[in-house]
């Protein structure tokens, strides 16, 4: 399940993607129209920008922005920086592997085998869900 500030964080993305390439968006206009705790947003964006998801520009005019197009921002990028491992077992995520406690061959266990498929499918939707992919849906369904 995703975490409350990695929902945040996707909808703020998403509203930035809709402003792409129109210059800053103040961080009170991103938290008044997604309604996410200013405080909570500050801490947020930040990390985002440190990470090269975002970028800011400080003074009058200035504000968050995307660093990188809206179709070179995936979920997998937002959601491994915001809560890690994207994989339901750390038996088989890729970049945040442990060892299960309760499994006795992991080379067997066919509870590892189906959550590896899982896995796999998981990360074939979200590296094509981009922030262009989501705002082109959100068209589509009329949001």
């Amino acid at each position: 399940m995703l975490s409350k500030k990695c929902k945040y964080a996707i909808h703020a993305l998403i509203y930035l993607a809709e402003r792409y390439e129109q210059g800053p968006v103040h961080i009170q206009e991103i938290s008044e129209k997604q309604k996410i705790p200013k405080k909570f947003l500050e801490a947020i964006l930040l990390e985002l920008r440190n990470a090269k998801i975002l970028q800011s520009k400080k003074g009058k005019g200035g504000g968050y922005y995307l660093y990188k197009k809206p179709e070179d921002v995936n979920m997998i990028d937002i959601i491994r920086h915001m809560d890690g491992a994207i994989a339901m077992l750390s038996c088989v995520s890729l970049n945040y592997y442990e060892r299960c406690d309760e499994c006795q061959n992991e080379p067997t266990c066919g509870i590892r085998d189906a959550f590896i498929q899982v896995r796999d499918q998981t990360l074939k939707v979200l590296e094509k869900s981009t922030l262009a992919h989501i705002l082109k849906r959100q068209k589509q369904l009329g949001i």
